[in-house]
């Protein structure tokens, strides 16, 4: 009796934890569809009054959204990529070379994933401005194409794989590069699909770092882009929460995409007792 009682409880706040965390996006996709007097009225209530699509059918005449939509989802997939591929080709070195340093160069790589962002911001502004790659996507992608939490992760998921499986790949004489391409990249498919949730999740919401570096308009991203909906004597929350709501779609494609993998994966990756 304790232990169904134990467990109603749990279920219960985790149904208030629930509710709290998905309220907001809920309040936000009916508000997407209400004029902006009724956004702006004292007496709030959760559906529409009077229905509308003007939200969504003007946000191109506000601002290019289209243009910005495109730039966001770029380089979200392209610092995906390039993040998974350098993930794995670290973490498949680390877990399956035996060479000196090997442990030190891992716990180096673990320390750089203890120090705050906001420490490293002024000297990376400070480089790549010196480097000249302001308003150049370059400045977006090299930051991020080296990630200490996934090669973090693909070591510890990739530490798993056989090294019978790699040994019996050499003796019939398949090389290091068929190897991590043919066996370990196929066979690391789960703590991947992890990384790639993750990974194109930060870069589509990042923020700070495009606003700083990108002063071109055209070449900005949707996050900064959002912004402007914010006026000198107004913000237009209808169009605000309407293209917020058409931002958060490519985040839930790719969960679909990758969800069945997603747990397999993310434990694979815990620290091992």
């Amino acid at each position: 009796m304790t232990k169904r009682v134990q467990t109603i409880a749990l279920e219960a706040v985790l149904l208030i934890i629930g509710v709290t965390t998905v309220f907001p996006f809920v309040w936000m996709l009916f508000s997407a569809f209400k004029p902006n007097s009724e956004i702006r009225a004292l007496n709030q209530t959760l559906l529409p009054q009077e229905w509308t699509l003007d939200n969504f059918l003007n946000l191109q005449d506000k601002f290019d959204f289209i243009r910005f939509f495109a730039n966001s989802l770029g380089i979200a997939l392209v610092v995906t990529g390039v993040t998974i591929y350098t993930s794995c080709l670290c973490g498949f070195v680390l877990a399956k070379y035996r060479f000196p340093g090997r442990n030190a160069i891992f716990g180096f790589i673990l320390g750089t994933m203890m120090i705050p962002w906001a420490v490293t911001i002024i000297p990376r502004y400070t480089m790549f401005a010196a480097w000249g790659l302001r308003d150049n996507y370059l400045s977006l992608i090299l930051p991020a194409a080296m990630s200490g939490f996934g090669i973090f992760m693909m070591r510890q998921s990739m530490d798993d794989i056989p090294d019978a499986v790699l040994e019996a790949a050499r003796i019939d004489g398949a090389s290091e590069i068929y190897i991590f391409h043919r066996i370990v990249l196929p066979m690391s498919r789960n703590p991947i699909s992890a990384l790639a949730i993750f990974q194109f999740l930060w870069a589509w919401e990042d923020y700070l770092w495009p606003y700083l570096m990108i002063d071109n308009e055209k070449m900005q991203v949707l996050a900064v882009g959002l912004t402007t909906f914010n006026g000198r004597y107004g913000t237009d929350y209808g169009g605000l929460f309407a293209a917020t709501t058409i931002s958060v779609i490519p985040v839930l494609v790719v969960y679909l995409i990758f969800q069945k993998r997603f747990i397999a994966g993310a434990a694979a990756a815990a620290v091992k007792g």
